[in-house]
């Protein structure tokens, strides 16, 4: 008993080993800090004065209180910085072409490098005032505000804050205010070369750890329940001192009578629901790391007694659903709107005797990103506004979807939910990371390889 208690023990230490060979260096919480505020440097530096132009804004102004942070200044704030301070006002100031974006905080001191302080208060005790003097030294022909109706990360400035401002500014600068909604979004989803260096690095990281989940490691078959798997994934993930942005779920299908219930995919499953062989498990979910989220949905098969691969039909499911993202990324195009890319794949996937689902987002700093919206899986006809919102290139998306395919076997209809991470770089869409083509296997294979292109 003692020797086949070893044997298990070091058959888990192998499979460790093998999960986590390739596994990318987690930084020290201080040299994390270096590298988001350096990022944070360079997109100020080289993304930015674009940005203002193409929107016709040449002063943005980003405001926010303590602890009701603006979507937006978030992202703009430093690494040590975990949220505003007292009231934090950044102003961005664009001189006019060839010359570098103003960058000041009208605060009592630096806000990070990149903004620098524009307040003494024993000069001017009165913030508000100090601000409208900034902008009058300045004179903008327009003042960009975080106003949206369509866009929740881009709608953070509060109403008292914003009558605030309003009720501080000469009535001329009153009417030079305009909504920076579109430069919002376009700053939230826009990635720099810089990011795009390390993205995949932390999606290599999600695929680990997902990877790990999905084996013998985690889930004993006949006693790990759905729900244990989920709480073992938050743990790994505080055990590497990762954060997550969303609680992980895990859902299962398999040859019984019970019928695919897309809420389900997202809601608590019960507690009782134990893995058993002969399962198709589904796994959702995502790090966040360096200020960049990932979001993953990937699937494995715990083999039955005798077998050594899934069975042909779950492959042939898992093939229509990487057919469908073939089809749902060769149609971006730069201009064309994520509602106009949904209905040409749909079109397509059905034509191709496909029954598709599609509900892709923007990825970045937020796992729910600002952006284009490609579907949403309750609204395949298409999504008012974010859908309306057009393809830019260097931006970054959860290729989110999944095929129907009905299996004799099971007398029932399944669908393989896939998402994976992806790059569009104005000409074709790159994953980030590879993407699921085959699945996890439970308990590991020699021959299984799960990535591909």
């Amino acid at each position: 008993m003692v020797t086949t208690y070893i044997k298990i023990a070091l058959f888990g230490l192998l499979v460790s080993s093998q999960l986590m060979a390739d596994m990318p260096k987690i930084l020290s919480l201080q040299e994390q800090a270096k590298v988001v505020d350096r990022l944070l440097e360079d997109k100020v530096k080289t993304v930015l004065p674009q940005l203002m132009r193409d929107n016709g804004i040449d002063m943005w102004i980003v405001m926010a209180r303590e602890y009701n942070e603006d979507p937006v200044i978030r992202t703009l704030l430093p690494a040590i910085w975990h949220a505003a301070r007292r009231r934090t006002v950044l102003v961005m100031f664009d001189p006019g072409e060839g010359q570098e974006i103003e960058a000041l905080a009208v605060a009592r001191y630096d806000v990070g490098t990149v903004f620098k302080k524009a307040w003494d208060k024993d000069k001017q005790p009165d913030q508000w005032a100090r601000l409208a003097e900034v902008i009058a030294e300045r004179d903008p022909r327009k003042i960009g505000l975080n106003l949206s109706r369509y866009y929740g990360q881009a709608d953070g400035l509060t109403h008292t804050e914003y009558k605030a401002f309003n009720a501080s500014i000469p009535k001329k600068y009153q009417t030079r205010i305009v909504s920076a909604e579109t430069l919002a979004v376009n700053w939230l989803e826009v990635r720099t070369p810089a990011e795009m260096t390390i993205y995949p690095q932390v999606v290599n990281m999600a695929h680990h750890i997902i990877a790990e989940g999905l084996s013998e490691l985690a889930i004993q078959p006949g006693v790990t329940s759905t729900e244990n798997l989920v709480w073992w994934y938050r743990e790994r993930i505080k055990s590497l001192k990762l954060d997550t942005w969303f609680h992980p779920s895990v859902s299962i299908q398999r040859g019984d009578k019970e019928q695919f219930d897309h809420l389900h995919t997202f809601d608590k499953r019960p507690a009782e629901n134990i893995i058993q062989p002969g399962d198709l498990i589904h796994v959702d979910f995502g790090i966040t790391y360096l200020r960049m989220n990932t979001d993953t949905q990937q699937h494995a098969y715990v083999l039955k007694a005798g077998e050594a691969e899934a069975p042909s039909y779950l492959n042939k499911a898992l093939k229509n659903a990487n057919r469908l993202q073939d089809i749902f990324t060769d149609n971006f195009k730069v201009g064309r709107t994520g509602n106009e890319v949904l209905a040409l794949s749909r079109q397509q996937a059905i034509d191709e005797g496909i029954k598709p689902s599609i509900y892709t987002h923007p990825i970045g700093y937020y796992g729910h990103a600002a952006g284009t919206t490609l579907g949403m899986w309750d609204s395949q006809g298409g999504v008012p506004h974010t859908g309306d919102h057009p393809l830019h290139a260097n931006t970054a998306y959860a290729i989110e979807l999944n095929a129907a395919t009905y299996i004799k076997e099971w007398d029932k209809e399944i669908r393989i939910m896939l998402e994976e991470d992806a790059f569009f770089d104005g000409d074709t869409v790159r994953y980030i990371n590879g993407r699921q083509k085959n699945f996890h296997l439970i308990p590991r294979q020699d021959q299984n390889h799960v990535l591909g292109d």
